[in-house]
């Protein structure tokens, strides 16, 4: 996206080219329409004296010989129309400064296109302030708004709730308005790190605080953002490097583009996605337009763009996605993506449009819609056959050509993309599963088909994901209900993640990229057991939610996420393979519950607490659901 920096501090004046010293903090405001983000821009700028001098006397004076009452929402007005006149202002950025350090707001607030803008740029930001009105409280589309920052993985949110003197400055209701917000917040998973009873048009707990909410005790809305934390440029994540462009210079082939994760060295190895192709850095080149010669460098770092040649000319195309040959990207053609559509008209399974990672573009399928989520309560639905305007939903995407990306959890920058129908923007996204399949392999369909077996079996085939963390007795809970079943006459199968890392599974490590690979191959497998008329128990932690919903994506309509619940302390006192005190030691990196997270899940078609069961109730209560849920 084009930007045109926004020059409004007489202190700070900034080229086109962001040429002053030190980074801005990012920030984007987000908020239901007429709470009221316009007009808190508007006073922060005057509250930081951020203004150019006689701007805001100027207003006033205009606003006074119009009749009309100052509104500080007129500054962004203001600065829209001598945009719209050619003056070189652009108020998708725009500037102030605090005692502590500069900030920018991306994407200054608008309405209708608002969450457009945030799609396309407000994944740039560091931080959020999200507006509340403190007499509506929580609207559908502050829901939504709050919502996307979760989807865009912005996690440092300050609540503005706003119009505090509209309700007399009352406690009672800024408090519940307060438990509300923090409330919703908590269940997409941000935590508020303030919320602050604050009048934009009087300037109330602004800048500094208010007398007239002398209950109040938290910080200023500034004091707020000077407490966030600036994002730590990934420079020691793997590389990843989208090509922008390619070009031709004194006989020299150039490669241009912009390092999203890690460090480029002259001398590095490159691996070009999705391609393969191998080369060498030879050089890193830089220009000056000023006419002094550019000082030589030999290591560039994330958040830079950079030019550089190779050591010899392999095919290298804009779209490709550069990195290190040892931790390299995901080359797929099928994606499971979560999902906020744009457009007006629904996306529908079977529509085709424009997928964009990065500065790859390819034309996608909807392969599926397999959820769509109420932003308003949370709500998860399955049977969803399209997706609305201002919807969430995940989705699967099929692409003829493959395209290189990584999931969000693991690489966020590299992790998302946008969907494009025509010149616009339709729909942003962020990648939870992704898999290459050949497209010129056609699927020989089986002569016994699933209806004959299940007739033979006198049951159907499917799958029980066991889930949980270690010691918490999948394995003793899969065994036992195999057993059972198998007396009952029933085709079962246990297949055990820890079984499996022995033979098929040997040769993946515990990294995230490993452990996801390894719940691929056990789901794959499991659907062609399952597809064979068996029951199949399947006991692994897969701790990720993304990795789950990818095993459920393969195998299809006959996954059963069963969730085999103990909490970690007892799991830990459990410990039956002593690989908890070896975590603890130090010994085992990265183990879940520990030293990597494990993400329950929120919609398990069964909770098996085994600190409440028995392992015999347990299993039980597994058989008895087993029975039914395969009932021919």
């Amino acid at each position: 996206m084009s930007v045109v920096d926004l020059a409004i501090h007489p202190k700070a004046v900034l080229t086109r080219a962001g040429s002053q010293k030190g980074r801005a903090f990012p920030i984007v405001i987000v908020g239901h329409v007429d709470h009221g983000k316009s007009t808190l821009v508007g006073r922060l700028l005057h509250d930081t004296d951020s203004l150019p001098d006689g701007k805001l006397e100027q207003l006033k004076a205009v606003s006074a010989k119009r009749g009309l009452e100052f509104e500080w929402s007129f500054l962004l007005d203001a600065l829209q129309v001598e945009r719209d006149q050619g003056i070189t202002v652009d108020t998708t950025q725009i500037w102030f400064t605090t005692a502590q350090r500069r900030y920018v707001i991306i994407d200054a607030p608008g309405h209708k296109e608002f969450l457009k803008n945030m799609v396309t740029g407000a994944a740039q930001a560091d931080a959020a302030i999200l507006v509340v009105d403190a007499a509506q409280g929580l609207a559908e589309q502050t829901r939504r708004h709050a919502y996307l920052l979760h989807l865009l993985g912005i996690r440092q949110v300050a609540v503005a709730i706003n119009k505090i003197d509209l309700i007399g400055h009352d406690e009672a209701r800024f408090a519940a308005v307060a438990e509300s917000v923090r409330g919703y917040l908590a269940d997409i998973g941000i935590e508020v790190s303030a919320l602050v009873p604050v009048s934009a048009r009087a300037g109330d707990n602004i800048a500094v605080h208010s007398p007239a909410t002398a209950w109040y005790r938290g910080p200023t809305l500034l004091g707020a953002l000077d407490a966030f934390a600036p994002r730590a440029l990934p420079v020691d994540q793997p590389l990843r490097l989208p090509v922008q462009d390619l070009y031709r210079f004194d006989d020299r082939r150039i490669v241009v583009g912009r390092i999203e994760s890690g460090r480029l060295k002259v001398g590095d190895r490159l691996r070009f996605a999705p391609l393969g192709r191998e080369a060498t850095v030879a050089s890193l080149e830089s220009w000056r337009g000023d006419g002094a010669v550019p000082v030589p460098r030999d290591e560039a770092l994330a958040g830079e763009s950079v030019a550089f040649t190779l050591d010899e000319e392999v095919f290298v195309e804009r779209g490709a996605l550069a990195s290190n040959p040892d931790h390299r990207p995901r080359d797929a053609n099928r994606i499971t993506a979560r999902l906020f559509w744009l457009d007006r008209e629904p996306l529908k399974r079977g529509d085709r449009a424009t997928l964009k990672i990065g500065t790859a573009e390819r034309e996608a399928e909807v392969e599926a819609i397999t959820e769509t989520l109420d932003v308003e309560n949370l709500d998860v639905a399955t049977d969803h056959t399209q997706v609305e305007r201002n919807g969430v939903a995940q989705v699967v995407l099929r692409t003829r050509r493959p395209v290189a990306l990584d999931l969000h959890d693991i690489q966020a920058r590299t992790g998302r993309g946008v969907l494009i129908r025509g010149p616009q923007i339709a729909g942003g996204l962020v990648i939870e599963a992704a898999d290459r399949i050949a497209h010129d392999i056609v699927a020989v369909d089986s002569s016994v088909t699933a209806a004959d077996r299940a007739r033979l079996n006198g049951h159907r085939g499917g799958v029980l994901w066991l889930t949980g963390l270690s010691g918490a007795g999948k394995s003793t809970l899969a065994m036992a209900t195999q057993r059972a079943l198998f007396a009952q006459g029933r085709q079962v199968a246990v297949l055990d993640g820890d079984n499996l890392r022995h033979g098929l599974n040997r040769d993946l490590g515990f990294t995230e990229n490993d452990r996801t690979e390894n719940v691929r191959r056990l789901a794959e497998v499991a659907r062609l057991m399952a597809d064979t008329g068996l029951i199949v128990i399947v006991s692994a932690i897969s701790p990720l939610a993304a990795q789950r919903a990818a095993a459920q994506q393969i195998i299809g309509v006959d996954f059963h996420e069963i969730y085999v619940h103990a909490d970690l302390a007892v799991c830990e006192s459990r410990d039956p393979k002593g690989l908890y005190k070896r975590a603890r030691s130090g010994e085992l990196a990265a183990f879940t519950g520990i030293s990597a997270p494990y993400e329950a899940p929120q919609a398990a078609r069964l909770v098996i607490d085994t600190t409440r069961h028995s392992a015999a109730d347990a299993s039980e209560i597994l058989l008895d659901y087993a029975t039914r849920s395969f009932a021919t």
